[in-house]
């Protein structure tokens, strides 16, 4: 059973050839780790992630030299690439004559309007998506004077004012986010965003931490605006390997039922009544069912008590006891084998379970996140 969630309405944009808001799927995006003027240490980050599930791929861009070096990694990306740039706004300009797909700016770090209008005038000459990305370590002082105690309520100020002032010069295509790395706060910024603005969301929590902390703040921050129709693209900011953070996004998706294109694990927890090596039998499915593009269901359960019952609702399970796995499909137990074989047994059951049901499970994977909007 599943309980689809109705996705807010909200402009389409494009990002190259990725289509964003306006019911299309919830993007994930992460940001290379490398230093961008290092080329092929960051195309090299850039196809990994790509392979991991990231569909656009974010890149500080500081310098000149960084700025100078898309015109090569752009050319050599396999997803859509956006600049981030920070403080010098002639480097969104030179980022954007070097075919990225998209700008991320951050107005607090551009002090004067002009700067912001030179890079609409680029923008709109290039056909490029821009972010007005607000954080909340980085407010315009103006907005932090009006709200010195009002961290939320600064941050929407701030995303409005800049809207304008986009609106203004005539410029649409844009996408909107309003971070901060406690989630309350975060959330009810984008709460009150959505209410008053027609643009594409991208959700985060900033500064998120390292990646258990990290990844806990995010899915509530994430996954509360998401189950509530909020957001269009979402990263998961973490200090770890970004790898990680395209894991976690594809994670959070799935687990509200808005992705649906790999396969998914469930397993208990373990207890005094397992007898095997759960963690262990947990980690080899998981490394099995890794690359398997369709939305099958799996489940590890630790004995056969919490086995075809508690799992009922996957597609395919196995069970330990002692001297012997159970595999089974709903309620039916398929097969009893011994511990040494279970692996071998399960894969050979998922592989004629996958071709058995894989209209089914295409069709699963394309009913996922198409909930009809909110008019």
């Amino acid at each position: 059973m599943t309980f689809p969630i109705q996705r807010r309405a909200s402009r389409r944009i494009y990002v190259k050839d990725v289509p964003i808001g306006d019911g299309a799927p919830i993007v994930v995006q992460s940001m290379t780790t490398s230093d961008t003027r290092d080329i092929e240490e960051t195309v090299k980050q850039i196809k990994r992630l790509a392979d991991a599930g990231c569909e656009i791929i974010r890149l500080a861009v500081p310098d000149k030299e960084a700025a100078e070096a898309l015109t090569t990694i752009v050319k050599r990306s396999p997803i859509p690439v956006i600049a981030d740039i920070h403080f010098d706004y002639r480097l969104a300009l030179q980022a954007a004559d070097n075919g990225v797909h998209g700008l991320r700016i951050n107005p607090g770090n551009l002090p004067r309007k002009e700067f912001i209008r030179k890079v609409v005038d680029k923008a709109k000459e290039r056909e490029l998506p821009i972010r007005i990305g607000v954080n909340a370590g980085s407010l315009e002082k103006i907005v932090k004077e009006q709200f010195p105690n009002d961290i939320c309520s600064a941050l929407v100020e701030s995303a409005l004012l800049n809207i304008r002032l986009l609106e203004e010069e005539e410029f649409f295509n844009m996408k909107i986010s309003v971070k901060a790395s406690y989630p309350p706060i975060m959330v009810e910024a984008y709460r009150r965003l959505a209410a008053v603005t027609p643009y594409p969301l991208h959700l985060g929590v900033t500064e998120a931490g390292t990646l258990k902390r990290g990844l806990i703040k995010s899915a509530i921050g994430i996954g509360i605006l998401l189950s509530e129709g909020i957001g269009d693209t979402i990263r998961v900011s973490l200090t770890a390997d970004s790898i990680e953070e395209v894991t976690a996004g594809h994670e959070i998706l799935k687990s509200l039922g808005l992705r649906a294109d790999s396969a998914d694990l469930v397993s208990c927890p373990s207890c005094g009544r397992a007898e095997v090596d759960l963690h262990g039998l947990a980690n080899q499915v998981e490394a099995l069912i890794a690359k398997i593009p369709l939305p099958v269901r799996v489940a590890v359960m630790g004995c056969f008590v919490n086995g075809p019952g508690e799992a009922s609702h996957s597609d395919l399970g196995i069970a330990g006891a002692r001297n012997e796995f159970y595999i089974f499909e709903g309620l039916e137990v398929l097969q009893k084998v011994p511990q040494d074989q279970a692996l071998e047994a399960f894969k050979a059951h998922l592989e004629r379970y996958i071709d058995e049901n894989r209209g089914m499970l295409e069709e699963r994977a394309r009913s996922a996140g198409k909930e009809a909007l909110l008019v």
